[in-house]
C-alpha cells in the first residue's frame, strides 16, 4: 500500500535490361549456299581456319534437336524479399520469448477465472476479527469526539477489533518524533469508552532503501535498534500494539526478520500485539524473482518467506490489493488464490488477514473497476471454503478509511460481516 504522509491522507530494383528476342543471336547465323567470288584473295598469312561444318541433317520422324536457350539476365534481389539468417535468427529468438512469457500468463489468468466460480461454503464470514487502516487525522489533532462517536457507530455492524492508527512515518534512521502524534493518548481513551473491546493499534511504516539509494536501511543494526526503540515509546503513549508496514521488502530479507524477533520480544513484554502489512504471494513459482528480473521491483514474496513472517507476528495483513488484474472475475480469483496460499503457510496461532480495496484510484497495477470490495470479499471466501473453512483466526483488514465509500461499507456488511 501506499503510506499516507503524515500530513495529507521497400526500395526500387537494380535490375540488367532484359535480351532483346527480336535481335538475332550471331552464334544462330550459318553460311550462304552460294557466296560471292572475292575480286582479290589477299595471301594469306596464317593457314585457314576450317569454317564449322553444318549440322546434319534430321533422319525422318526426328524432331531436330532444341537450341540451347539465351542466357537471361540476372536481376539482383529485393534487398527486403529474403531476410538475412541472422536477422531470421533474431526474430524467431524474440518470438519464443514473448510466447515464453505469454503463454504462462494467459494459463494464469484463464485459471484465475476458473477460481473465481462456485460457491462459498456456508458460514465463511467475519469472525469478528476484522481490522481497518485509519488515516493519520486521528493523532494530529484533526479530528474530534463527534468523529469517534461516528465512528463507533459505524463499526457496530461490522465484525472490526483492531484499528490500525498511522502514526508515523518512521524518519529513516528509524527514529519517530514524539510530536508526530500529539493526540494518540485522546484518541485511545475516546475509542475505549465509545467502542469497548475495540484495540487501537499504531500504524509505522517507512520506505526502504532496497530500490533506491534513499530509505531506511534495515541491513545497519544501528536502525533496527532505532526502530525496536520508537515501537517501545509507541507502546508507551498506550497503543495496545505496532502495525508496521515496510516498503518495498523483498522477499528473503533476513534483515526484516531479524527485526521482527527484536519486536516480538519488545511486545510480549509489554503484552501488546505485533501487527505487519505483508506483500502478496508468488502466483507463480519463482514469479518475484521473474519479476524482479525484468523491472527491478520483484513485488511478491515466496510462499516460504511469506510464512517465515507469519511465524513471527500475532497478526499478518494481506495487501491483497494494487494486483494489475483488469476484471473483476480476474481479480476475484487472485484474491481466492492468495487466500489459500497465505492460509496454507500461516500457523494457526497467527491472524491472518485478507485486504479488501477500500479505495479508488486508477493506475498503473490497480483498476477501481475491478479491484472492488464485492469481488474481494467474494475471493475471500472462495479461498477460505476450499483451504480451511473452519479457521478460527482469519479476517479481513479494510484499507483505507479516509477513501472509503458508503458502497464499499455496505458490500462489506452485506457480503462479509452480515
Amino acid at each position: 500500500m501506499d503510506t499516507p504522509d503524515r500530513r495529507h491522507d521497400q526500395p526500387g530494383r537494380n535490375t540488367l535490361p532484359p535480351a532483346d528476342p527480336a535481335t538475332p543471336d550471331p552464334s544462330d547465323e550459318r553460311p550462304p549456299t552460294e557466296a560471292p567470288a572475292p575480286t582479290e584473295a589477299p595471301a594469306p598469312t596464317e593457314a585457314p581456319t576450317e569454317a564449322p561444318a553444318p549440322d546434319p541433317a534430321p533422319a525422318d520422324g526426328e524432331h531436330p534437336p532444341p537450341e540451347p536457350p539465351a542466357p537471361a539476365s540476372k536481376a539482383h534481389p529485393h534487398p527486403h524479399s529474403h531476410p538475412h539468417p541472422r536477422r531470421r535468427t533474431v526474430r524467431r529468438a524474440l518470438l519464443a520469448v514473448l510466447l515464453a512469457v505469454l503463454l504462462p500468463l494467459l494459463a494464469a489468468e484463464a485459471a484465475l477465472r476458473v477460481n473465481y466460480t462456485g460457491d462459498p461454503a456456508p458460514g465463511t464470514r467475519t469472525r469478528d476479527r476484522d481490522a481497518l487502516w485509519l488515516g493519520h487525522a486521528w493523532v494530529d489533532g484533526r479530528k474530534t469526539d463527534k468523529d469517534v462517536t461516528s465512528l463507533a457507530h459505524r463499526l457496530k455492524s461490522t465484525g472490526i477489533r483492531d484499528l490500525y492508527v498511522h502514526a508515523g512515518p518512521l524518519e529513516h534512521d528509524g527514529t519517530l518524533p514524539k510530536s508526530d502524534y500529539p493526540k494518540a493518548r485522546w484518541l485511545i481513551s475516546a475509542i475505549h469508552r465509545e467502542a469497548p473491546g475495540v484495540r487501537v493499534q499504531a500504524w509505522l511504516g517507512d520506505k526502504l532503501a532496497s530500490e533506491s539509494p534513499d530509505g531506511l536501511r534495515l541491513e545497519r543494526a544501528a536502525t533496527r535498534a532505532a526502530v525496536v526503540a520508537s515501537a517501545g515509546e509507541i507502546l508507551a503513549a498506550g497503543f495496545e500494539g505496532t502495525h508496521f508496514d515496510l516498503e518495498p521488502l523483498h522477499s528473503g530479507d533476513r534483515d526484516y526478520l531479524a527485526l521482527l524477533d527484536d519486536l516480538r520480544a519488545l511486545t510480549r513484554a509489554h503484552h501488546a500485539l505485533l501487527s505487519v502489512a505483508a506483500h502478496q504471494i508468488d502466483p507463480l513459482p519463482a514469479f518475484h524473482s521473474f519479476w524482479g528480473t525484468t523491472t527491478g521491483h520483484p513485488k511478491w514474496w515466496s510462499q516460504a518467506y511469506f510464512g517465515q513472517v507469519a511465524r513471527r507476528v500475532d497478526q499478518i495483513a494481506v495487501m491483497s490489493y494494487d494486483t494489475m488484474q483488469p476484471l473483476g472475475s480476474l481479480y476475484g480469483g487472485y484474491v481466492a488464490q492468495q487466500t489459500s496460499l497465505a492460509l496454507e503457510v500461516t500457523p494457526d496461532s497467527t491472524d491472518l488477514l485478507m485486504g479488501l480495496p477500500f479505495y479508488h484510484e486508477n493506475r498503473f497495477g490497480h483498476w477501481a473497476h475491478a479491484e472492488t470490495v464485492p469481488a474481494a470479499v467474494r475471493g475471500v471466501r472462495l479461498g477460505l471454503s476450499r483451504t480451511d473453512a473452519r479457521r478460527d483466526r482469519f479476517g479481513v483488514a479494510l484499507y483505507v478509511d479516509f477513501a472509503a465509500t458508503e458502497a464499499d461499507w455496505a458490500a462489506y456488511r452485506e457480503d462479509w460481516a452480515g
